[in-house]
């Protein structure tokens, strides 16, 4: 099993990187993050034009027909420049789940413009409970006549006040199904806020919301489900393996050039010794997330595989963010210092689908 990346998706990486250190520096981001919009659509279409948004997805469906490598590829630069695009939401969540129906022509036409850049999808799919267990839903879809009624509330939902289209996991028949939803449907409430590390997300209330059996774009989802949020996973880690990446470049530059008694930090043993530690979570959360993608590429990763590397990433990753504001001191807790936001990301990434809590209590089940 291979854990390198080739030439081409490492010339991926490169290129990624490249374009995001000249067109998205934490100053830049900062005037997106605090733009009414909260994200820049004229870098969401140049991410489209360099193919990154139909990179993930097969070539019948207009792809490129890229895997879990190509999608770590894309999420790890992400991750270390802060990106508060909906790449995630739209992506790893809503795309994924649009091209796992897309034998519906209703999905397949709004995978389309989602791929183009022309339409943000978001996946509906937590309602509070912090867990990626499909049996956790609640939310269910009930006939009525010719339509189904929904009826229920969905939390946290990425992107979910910009999402021009809706894709909502509900219970129906002893299973899950994936539903299209307009969010301007009557019924339909969202409640839209930002979450602390720079991105949007909103809570969705459905109040006994019409939708034609159309709408139904896939019954019988709960392998698709559990799929799309493995992928996911995967692709929310490597954002947060990205941002442990650049806390540890930070750090270790600031402790090297910052003085105290004549001499840089960096000569205490103890600061030493703390970037030593940094140093090795980062490898090991690294080392992981390389694990992983490749058991995913060669369709052998388990649940507990899953749940191994959101459970290390999001305890490493946190002992880092602590270890650098640490390291930086009162200044590494403002909001003018990349470190605050940094370690933002990394706690909101480890709150997704499922906490490393959680995840390490699944791995220590017996079975």
């Amino acid at each position: 099993m291979d854990f390198t990346f080739t030439g081409e998706q490492q010339m991926l990486r490169d290129s990624i990187s490249a374009f995001l250190a000249k067109n998205y520096d934490f100053d830049q981001r900062n005037a997106i993050v605090g733009s009414d919009a909260g994200w820049s659509s004229t870098i969401w279409e140049q991410f489209a034009e360099l193919g990154l948004l139909a990179l993930p997805f097969a070539e019948e469906q207009g792809g490129f027909g890229g895997g879990a490598c190509e999608m770590i590829s894309i999420a790890e630069p992400f991750g270390a420049h802060l990106l508060a695009e909906p790449f995630i939401a739209s992506i790893a969540l809503g795309g994924a789940a649009l091209a796992a129906a897309s034998q519906n022509k209703a999905a397949a036409q709004w995978l389309e413009k989602v791929i183009a850049g022309n339409a943000i999808a978001a996946l509906a799919y937590e309602e509070g409970r912090g867990t990626p267990d499909p049996s956790q839903v609640e939310m269910e879809a009930k006939r009525s006549g010719e339509t189904f009624l929904l009826d229920g509330e969905k939390r946290l939902v990425l992107a979910g006040g910009e999402a021009e289209i809706l894709i909502v996991v509900t219970q129906l028949n002893d299973g899950l199904a994936l539903f299209l939803v307009d969010p301007q449907s009557d019924g339909v409430s969202v409640t839209s806020y930002p979450t602390v590390d720079g991105r949007r997300a909103a809570n969705i209330r459905f109040d006994k919301v019409s939708v034609s059996f159309d709408a139904m774009m896939l019954d019988g989802a709960n392998r698709a489900v559990t799929s799309l949020l493995d992928t996911a996973t995967l692709a929310i880690c490597a954002e947060s393996v990205g941002a442990m990446g650049a806390l540890l470049k930070q750090t270790a530059e600031y402790a090297a050039t910052r003085k105290q008694f004549g001499v840089p930090i960096a000569s205490f043993q103890a600061v030493a010794h703390r970037m030593a530690d940094m140093k090795i979570a980062y490898s090991k959360a690294r080392a992981t997330m390389l694990y992983t993608a490749a058991l995913i590429e060669a369709g052998q990763a388990t649940p507990k595989d899953i749940a191994i590397l959101k459970g290390q990433t999001g305890k490493l990753g946190r002992l880092i963010g602590e270890e650098a504001i640490q390291t930086h001191g009162g200044v590494g807790m403002t909001d003018e210092l990349s470190v605050s936001h940094y370690h933002k990301r990394i706690l909101v990434n480890d709150a997704l689908l499922g906490s490393s809590e959680y995840h390490l209590r699944k791995v220590g089940k017996p079975g």
